[in-house]
């Protein structure tokens, strides 16, 4: 066990995991010089081509120190964004240690100093790394400061490397073996294995990544999950080394792989315990927390007959991604779609992709919203994510929204915009910490539901892209959320329907009506398109009728047949307008819901 080392790589995202987890795996030799490609341990295209980490991954590796040792390494890299801080979270569970990277050129940012808490919580030993040195603004005195001013640790301890090219990576293997602890655990213990990560494998099913904590678990056991309550037996076990490696038993301090005969990742629950069936530990691994969908929207298919497709389509994705949840959900406009949880915008957006470019089906998505806790008059208490589930006003006694603690790191010059930025997205308490010289972080308090739509491209954009933004759910807190409905000649659209705070209410309604008098083709009569609180109209765009030359044929005579002719005209119209049914394209509704988002 003293020659077996399990550490994280963990940092704000876009500052070299996966480059430096490259450089760890090839210098290990975990791969031949023909099979190396970029970001090793990210699998799909989406990882590739956004250069971000979505799911966590592991390998172990074999290393030899100078001195002739030989080291078994469990490598986990690690999500940076904030949307999978739960990867995060259970991936720091299986560690003992942890790299904590800076960007030499961007120094410590939110993220960085968010999973430094984490890992603080969980007990890891931290080894600081210095990455990037090799461009033209690199740092290195500048991030030491902040490694000691911000995150509290030894600067000197900080090892300077560019993964990119490969300088310093020695120094890091070596800092691995020196700094960072061996597993604890006894062998011959009641087994207890955490269960950090999973994926679906067409041809065996689920795929569980454990860490053993105590005890040893052998090929055909019988193992019990202690959360979900169910008995597997063990068909194959052993290491992850790029491919699966199966070994005869894992012991206490290992991290591999269990092939266990589980069909989906909704079977079982990760961050779960393993023990035997036939020889149980008495209590499971503290820390366990389910993932937490914060984001809910509805997705249907563009086309409906693709419904069956979309179907199919999520229970797929739901077997290798278990954050994500579904219901079936029906728009009288847009027929039937599903309800869906995220974990966040990002987290949205990468299901989104994912659905279309795996399944190529063409999708609709209703604007975010967030859940809300509603006290009805007769005491009753209900959580409302959906509008269309809103209750009537008049029986409402109280309102709670679920409101976050933002962390905002930012270059001092933006500081003015930053603390405006947060008051215009109804942020109840800002305070300001100095972190270092030109550099400082904005805390502030505000609403989960401020955040979904503009707040971090608009944060981007006044930071010149120096901000960085990470943020915790804190408490639910009184609010004055409505629902908006808006009405298209007079009849509400339910997909458009959607819940706000009543100071933004007109502007987002009066962007829904000027998005849709665009989009909706004009009629043969007039067409009003309003947003409605109840039945008070806050915002109104009209939709020009086509006009008919009906005086085009008449050659003289006295006005009052024209005049007869434009008012036979107008009755029609009026019967017209009374019995008309608005035809709205699906393109009006994909333009609205999506630069909503935008």
């Amino acid at each position: 066990m003293q020659h077996i080392r399990n550490f994280c790589i963990i940092a704000h995202i876009d500052h070299g995991k996966s480059t430096l987890a490259d450089r760890l795996i090839q210098t290990c030799g975990g791969v031949t010089q023909r099979e190396l490609h970029t970001q090793m341990l990210d699998s799909m295209d989406i990882e590739r081509e956004r250069g971000i980490t979505i799911k966590s991954n592991t390998i172990s590796l074999d290393y030899t120190s100078p001195d002739g040792k030989t080291y078994l390494l469990n490598l986990i890299d690690t999500p940076g964004h904030v949307d999978f801080s739960h990867e995060v979270r259970r991936s720091l569970m299986a560690g003992d240690g942890a790299l904590i990277i800076v960007d030499a050129s961007q120094g410590v940012e939110a993220q960085t100093v968010a999973n430094l808490y984490l890992a603080l919580e969980h007990d890891l030993d931290l080894l600081p790394v210095i990455n990037k040195i090799d461009l033209p603004a690199a740092d290195i005195d500048r991030a030491r400061e902040a490694i000691d001013a911000e995150l509290g640790l030894d600067p000197f301890e900080a090892i300077p490397v560019s993964a990119k090219k490969g300088e310093g990576i020695d120094a890091v293997l070596a800092g691995i073996v020196e700094k960072l602890p061996p597993p604890t655990g006894d062998p011959t213990a009641q087994l207890k294995a955490l269960i950090f990560d999973a994926h679906f494998d067409k041809y065996r099913g689920v795929i569980l990544q454990c860490r053993v904590m105590e005890g040893t678990l052998k090929a055909k056991d019988t193992i019990h999950f202690m959360h979900a309550d169910r008995d597997f037996t063990v068909d194959e076990l052993g290491y992850n080394q790029l491919k699966l490696m199966p070994k005869p038993q894992l012991s206490a301090g290992e991290v591999g792989y269990i092939v266990a005969g589980v069909k989906s990742v909704q079977d079982i629950e990760i961050g779960d315990t393993i023990t035997l069936a036939n020889n149980p530990a008495a209590e499971p691994i503290p820390g366990y927390q389910e993932a937490r969908q914060v984001v809910f929207s509805s997705i249907y298919p563009m086309s409906t007959d693709q419904y069956v497709d979309l179907t199919k389509a999520l229970e797929k994705l739901a077997i290798n991604d278990a954050a994500l949840t579904f219901e079936k959900d029906s728009s009288a406009a847009l027929g039937f779609g599903f309800r869906c949880g995220f974990l966040g915008l990002l987290h949205l957006d990468v299901v989104q992709e994912r659905l279309q470019r795996e399944f190529d089906i063409g999708l609709v998505i209703s604007a975010p919203s967030v859940s809300y806790k509603v006290t009805l008059k007769d005491g009753k208490e209900i959580e409302v994510d959906n509008p269309s589930y809103w209750p009537d006003p008049m029986s409402i006694e109280s309102i709670t929204e679920p409101y976050i603690k933002a962390s905002i790191l930012t270059p001092e010059l933006n500081v003015g915009p930053v603390m405006e930025l947060c008051r215009d997205h109804r942020s109840e308490s800002q305070t300001i910490n100095y972190l270092s010289t030109g550099r400082l972080e904005v805390v502030s308090e505000m609403p989960l539901g401020e955040v979904l739509f503009d707040f971090y491209g608009k944060l981007k954009m006044i930071t010149r892209g120096y901000g960085s933004f990470d943020y915790d759910p804190i408490e639910y807190r009184p609010t004055d959320v409505v629902k908006v409905d808006i009405l298209v000649n007079k009849e509400p659209v339910d997909t458009l329907s959607y819940l706000v705070h009543r100071e933004k209410a007109r502007d987002r309604a009066l962007h829904y009506c000027e998005r849709l008098a665009k989009e909706i083709p004009r009629h043969q009569f007039k067409i009003p398109v309003q947003g409605v609180i109840g039945g008070t109209v806050i915002a109104r765009s009209t939709i020009a009728p086509f006009r008919k030359d009906v005086t085009e044929k008449l050659y003289g005579g006295d006005v009052t047949r024209k005049k007869k002719l434009l008012e036979k005209q107008k009755k029609g119209k009026a019967k017209m307008k009374q019995f008309g049914s608005v035809n709205i394209p699906q393109k009006a509704f994909v333009s609205v819901l999506r630069a909503d988002q935008d």
